[in-house]
This record gives C-alpha cells, sequence and structure tokens, in this order.
C-alpha cells in the first residue's frame, strides 16, 4: 500500500495547486472585471453629464430667446385698443391683423390676447376653424402667472386644437393699468427631434415627473412615478396634458441618477438594463433625463477581464513550468509543444481582446469629440440672445417705416411712400447681413472689416433709435468731425455699436423735462473717436465695475437682458477698437468709442 500512497500524494498536491491558480486567475479576473466595469461607468457618466449640459444648454437658450417678445408684443396700441372696446369690429380686426403679421414675423405656433377675466379677444388664428376667440383660459397658470408676476411659462396640451406647446404670457398694460394678457405658443419639436440623436434615449419631464418630449411618440404622457392625489387633482384643474391617461413609464418607479444599472421594462421593449441619468433644465422644475445601455460597457469589462484572467493564468503557467524544469527535464519536449501550443492560443485570444479595447477607445473618442461639438452647438445657442437683439431693432424699424408708408399710401403722398419703401428695403438688406454674419460664425469664418463711412453707420443708427427718441421727447445733436471720417469695421456690427450705446443713453434720460443726447466724432492721429454723452443721472461705481459684463443690467425685468453693453465691447474690440465709458462733470456720462481710421481718402460703402 505504500507505492500507491506516494503516487496518490504528488497528483492530489498537483490539483490542489492547479485549483488554487485557476481560483486566484479567476479572482483577479472577476476582480478586474468590477474594476473596469466601474471604470466604464464613471466615462458613461461623464459622458451623459456633458451630453445633458448641452442639451440643457440649448433647450435653455431656446426658450429665453422668446421671452421678452410677450412683452414687446404688448407694447402694439393696437391691443390695449382692443382691451379698452372689446365690442368694436374695427378694433378687433386690426388687432387680429397685428397678432397674425406678428406670429408669422416670430416663427411661433400661435399668440392671442386675452381680457382680464381670461376670454379670448383677438388671436393670429382667427381666420382658422378651431380659433382660440371667444375661448376663455382663465383657469391656465400662465394667465395667473402673467397677471401676478409680469410673466407666464407653461407646457401643456392645448385645449382647443389638442397640439402641445411652450406658452409665454406678459400682460398689456397703459397707464399702469393691467388690461389684459398677451399669450405665445412655440412649438418644441426641434427640441423633440434632437431627443433621438446621438445615441442613448433623452426625455424631458416636468417637475411633476411627466414625460412630454420623447422621440418615442410611445413614451410621451407617462410618468416616472406615481403622482399623489393634490398633483393629480391641480392636473385636471389646469388640463395641462388634456385626457391623457398618465401611465407608470415603466414596471417600477425609476431611480433619477442611480450609480449602478437598473432593470426595467419600458413600453414596447423587454425588461433589460438601464443606466439612468437626470440634469435639471430650465425654470419650471423640468429634468432632462438619459436611459443609457450598459451593454458596451459591460462587454469591454467582461474583455479585460478575461484579458487579465488569461495573463495571470499565462504567468502562472510559466511560474509552473520554471519551478518543475528541473526536477522534469525528461518531459520538456513534451510539455514544451503542449505550452507552445497553450501560448499561441492564448496569445491570439489576448490580441483579440486588445484589438476590442482599442475599438472600445475609439468608440470613446468619438463620443467625447460629439460631446464636445455639442457643447459649441450649447455656446452657438446662448449667443441667440445677443442675435434676437441685433435683429429684433432693424425689424421694429421696418414696423415704423411700413406704418408710415401705409399713412403715407392713405394721404396720397407717393414720393413720400417711396422713401419709405426704399428705406424698408435697405433695413431688408442689412437683416440679411445680420443673418450672414450669424452662418459665418457657425462655420468659425473670420469677419471681414472694411471702411466705413462713420457719418452714414450715425445716420442709420439715428433712424432705428427714432421712435425711442419720439418717446421721450429727446434731442440729439450730431457734431460731425470737418473731414469725411473712415473707419476699419463693418458697417452693421458698427451700427449695432452705436444703436447700444444711444438707446442707452436715451433710456438714462427718461423722464427728463428736456433731455439731450449729444454726438461727436473726430479723429485722432490713426484712430476714429465717436463720444456719445447723455444729459442723465451718471454711472455709479458700481455700475460701472460691471458695466461690460454680460447679463448685467440697471433695467427693470423684461426691459433688457444685459448683452448689449457686452456684445458691443466684443464686436469693437475684434476690429482692434476700444470702447469705454465714465461721467461728465457737467453731469450726465459719456461712452467713448475709438476704431483704427481707413487709409482710403474716398467715400466707402457701408452696406
Amino acid at each position: 500500500m505504500t507505492a500507491p500512497d506516494s503516487a496518490i500524494r504528488p497528483q492530489r498536491r498537483v490539483l490542489l495547486l492547479s485549483g488554487a491558480a485557476l481560483a486566484l486567475c479567476l479572482l483577479l479576473g472577476w476582480l478586474s472585471y468590477r474594476t473596469l466595469f466601474a471604470i466604464h461607468l464613471d466615462n458613461d457618466r461623464r459622458q451623459a453629464a456633458q451630453r445633458l449640459d448641452a442639451f440643457a444648454l440649448s433647450l435653455d437658450a431656446t426658450l429665453s430667446r422668446h421671452e421678452s417678445l410677450p412683452g414687446l408684443l404688448a407694447l402694439d396700441p393696437s391691443l390695449a385698443a382692443v382691451l379698452r372696446e372689446p365690442d368694436n369690429p374695427q378694433r378687433i380686426a386690426a388687432a387680429n391683423a397685428y397678432l397674425e403679421a406678428a406670429q408669422q414675423g416670430a416663427a411661433v405656433a400661435v399668440n392671442f390676447l386675452i381680457d382680464t377675466r381670461g376670454k379670448t379677444v383677438a388671436a393670429s388664428n382667427w381666420r382658422q376653424p378651431q380659433s382660440f376667440v371667444g375661448h376663455n383660459y382663465a383657469f391656465r397658470p400662465y394667465f395667473r402667472d402673467a397677471l401676478d408676476k409680469g410673466l407666464g411659462r407653461f407646457y401643456g396640451v392645448g385645449v382647443t386644437t389638442g397640439e402641445p406647446g411652450y406658452f409665454l404670457a406678459a400682460p398689456v398694460r397703459e397707464a399702469g393699468k393691467t388690461l389684459g394678457v398677451i399669450v405665445l405658443k412655440l412649438g418644441l419639436e426641434s427640441i423633440e427631434q434632437a431627443l433621438g440623436k446621438g445615441g442613448d434615449t433623452l426625455l424631458l419631464a416636468d417637475g411633476d415627473g411627466i414625460v412630454f418630449l420623447s422621440a418615442n411618440r410611445q413614451w410621451r404622457y407617462r410618468v416616472l412615478a406615481r403622482l399623489d392625489d393634490a398633483v393629480t387633482e391641480r392636473l385636471r384643474q389646469t388640463q395641462q396634458y388634456g385626457g391623457q391617461p398618465l401611465q407608470p413609464l415603466a414596471d417600477q418607479p425609476l431611480p433619477l441618477n442611480a450609480m449602478q444599472p437598473v432593470r426595467v421594462a419600458l413600453p414596447g421593449e423587454t425588461p433589460r438594463e438601464r443606466l439612468i441619468h437626470a440634469r435639471p433644465v430650465g425654470t419650471l422644475g423640468w429634468q432632462v433625463v438619459q436611459l443609457g445601455d450598459p451593454a458596451e460597457a459591460r462587454a469591454a469589462a467582461a474583455g479585460g477581464g478575461a484579458a487579465v484572467a488569461f495573463a495571470a493564468a499565462f504567468v502562472l503557467g510559466l511560474a509552473a513550468h520554471f519551478r518543475h524544469r528541473t526536477r522534469r527535464r525528461e518531459e520538456l519536449r513534451r510539455v514544451y509543444a503542449e505550452l507552445e501550443t497553450r501560448i499561441a492560443e492564448r496569445t491570439a485570444d489576448l490580441t483579440e481582446q486588445i484589438a476590442a479595447l482599442e475599438r472600445t477607445k475609439a468608440i470613446l473618442r468619438e463620443t467625447r469629440d460629439a460631446a464636445v461639438q455639442a457643447g459649441k452647438l450649447a455656446t452657438l445657442g446662448q449667443m441667440s440672445a445677443g442675435i434676437s437683439h441685433e435683429l429684433n431693432q432693424p425689424l421694429a424699424a421696418l414696423q415704423t417705416f411700413a406704418d408710415n408708408a401705409r399713412a403715407l399710401l392713405e394721404r396720397g403722398r407717393y414720393a413720400e411712400v417711396g422713401d419709405n419703401l426704399q428705406m424698408i428695403s435697405e433695413l431688408v438688406d442689412r437683416t440679411g447681413r445680420i443673418v450672414r454674419q450669424l452662418k459665418t460664425f457657425a462655420r468659425k469664418e473670420a469677419p471681414t472689416p472694411q471702411p466705413v463711412t462713420v457719418a452714414g453707420a450715425i445716420e442709420h443708427a439715428l433712424l432705428i433709435v427714432e421712435p425711442r427718441r419720439r418717446e421721450i421727447g429727446a434731442r440729439i445733436a450730431v457734431t460731425a468731425a470737418p473731414e469725411p471720417l473712415l473707419a476699419v469695421a463693418e458697417a452693421g456690427r458698427l451700427e449695432q455699436v452705436l444703436v447700444n450705446l444711444l438707446r442707452n443713453g436715451l433710456d438714462a434720460m427718461a423722464g427728463q423735462a428736456e433731455p439731450v443726447l449729444d454726438i461727436a466724432t473726430r479723429r485722432d492721429g490713426n484712430t476714429v473717436c465717436i463720444a456719445v454723452r447723455d444729459r442723465g443721472p451718471g454711472l455709479s461705481d458700481d455700475v460701472r465695475a460691471h458695466l461690460f459684463e454680460a447679463f448685467y443690467t440697471t433695467k427693470p425685468v423684461g426691459e433688457g437682458l444685459g448683452l448689449g453693453l457686452a456684445i458691443s465691447l466684443t464686436i469693437v474690440e475684434s476690429y482692434g477698437g476700444t470702447l469705454s465709458a465714465h461721467n461728465v462733470p457737467e453731469g450726465g456720462a459719456e461712452f467713448l468709442l475709438s476704431l483704427p481710421a481707413s487709409g482710403e481718402t474716398h467715400a466707402a460703402p457701408d452696406a
């Protein structure tokens, strides 16, 4: 019995060592898998955060650039007139025509006017069978918010048309009295289309957890978690989503920003794991939710874990080989052949896993580049408020000249009608140049400054601010240099800077008995200087410290975004010029604009 026992003990030892080595390799592979999976999840979370941030910025820019529009539309006298005389057919016709023209010009879904009791008295869709005229919308939150807070925001399904949209509302006031509310409805189809781009699914949910925008129409009007009775009653009263059943989105409440994948069943899909990320967006408590797929991360982690396990097995195999080489030299040839085969197989496996890892890295790089591009587009979305600021002024001038042309036409003053139409043509051409500048920015093309006639730019800027000058009864005095001045700039952008400076000066003197605004031009060596001085209260130290910062404004809410001077400074510095402000000892503030002078001695076109 001694010989058999001595033969069995080495076999048991080999089995135990082999089992321990296998367990060690599996343990290393499992730990590697867990570590790599956690790393991939962290990368997915970072990329999701970047994508959600980019989408949130784009959505904020899309919504905010229309927020000043209801207040601007409310300034038209035809709206106050029809609210004072709601039964006057001529007033109603004028208000309907104005709202219809504004709807087409602003590219919104519809706009309508309601009185203080909630009844619609005029609408841009007054010609359509589903016109809002005559309907009462006092139950809508945007109506009450516009009356109480000055601005109403609301997303919901239209009770008249059944079409969803984003509503913006502002009060219509006259002599300090609120006569009614002007409401705009925006379609968010472009936002919904963007939700389905870029890989993982995005959802947009409101503050109650109700999904109202999704690339998958089956997921619309479903809830992330069960609604309580108070919310259900509020939704019923406001009819925010009409008669939608508001069923749960998944078979369980979705945990937002869960650290680990969650297995859920969504409508139209079999149960599977999802990476859920969310980010607040907007001012109404909305959240953008991303439903990611962890399958790619698991596959990459599994490949890495398998590679580590095979590498550990390979190392242990080599150690065993060298350990037994001195005792088993006679078996070396046989073992060597087998070992070569195993090494080749394992090397092939490692090569395949490394190739898979390289492919995964390439995919991650592409995803990162897409996120960076989305960030640039979000930055362009933020600039849209400034672009809107530039476009609104020539559009306001177009409205003024169009009204003048109509009045002159009724009086038979055809020569002056022709002058107005010529000015309208020039303003339309200028608006086209502004749009072309936006396209140039999107293509990352550098601007092309050229000689611009300063006197012509001042003249155009004065035409644009003429309504504001008449409104406050100001006088604008222009003191021109003895010789014609040419500045290196772009005509449209120089006019925009001048309009901002002139408008700020006029606003500073609002309420004065005899406001006067002075404009003086001169040449100082190789520099053209333009000074704009008002007779207002001047600039405080705190205002001067933040004067050219974006979104800093001393105007009331709704009357300015604080972008004018920041944009003006950016434009001027792009030409190598300067823009500064200081108080004048005699009273008021003076803005000094300097630009490089052109070497040309003849007049240059400013269009």
